[in-house]
């Protein structure tokens, strides 16, 4: 699984221009699942979105948001997936099915539903609008 986690002050999604979700202070995370991940990577990844020491106090990255009782928008991403190593079109080949690839994301949400994490979603699929306040720089890549 691919995760591309930002620090957010606030994040809104929509989908046709009807408000989805919405959180304040935490992170929103774009996760992308790939054709060889299955369901012995949903702990590790939501206990690295959960646990992630990425918040400032004292001059150093020393919470999470499981410390800072913040929030996590979770957004299906199946664009990390790709390769753009030849040609201008991105190669998909990466991804996983969208069956798989939806029981693993809606798997990493309640993973961290039960970590204690209050976890707001995406639309699986669907063409979203996101605006946010990014809190940073705070952005990284991570791939379990």
């Amino acid at each position: 699984m691919r995760l591309v986690i930002q620090r957010v002050k606030y994040a809104k999604l929509s989908v046709d221009d009807k408000l989805v979700s919405e959180i304040g202070p935490g992170l929103m995370v774009m996760l992308g699942v790939t054709r060889d991940d299955d369901y012995s990577k949903v702990n590790r990844v939501a206990k690295k979105i959960a646990t992630i020491r990425i918040f400032r106090r004292d001059g150093k990255l020393n919470d999470s948001v499981l410390d800072l009782n913040y929030s996590v928008l979770l957004i299906s991403n199946f664009t990390l997936c790709t390769s753009a190593n030849s040609g201008a079109r991105p190669d998909f080949s990466l991804s996983a099915d969208k069956d798989m690839a939806k029981k693993l994301y809606l798997a990493v949400a309640k993973e961290l539903k039960n970590m204690g994490v209050e976890t707001k979603l995406g639309v699986f699929g669907g063409n979203m609008q996101i605006d946010c306040h990014l809190d940073g720089p705070g952005t990284i890549y991570k791939e379990i």
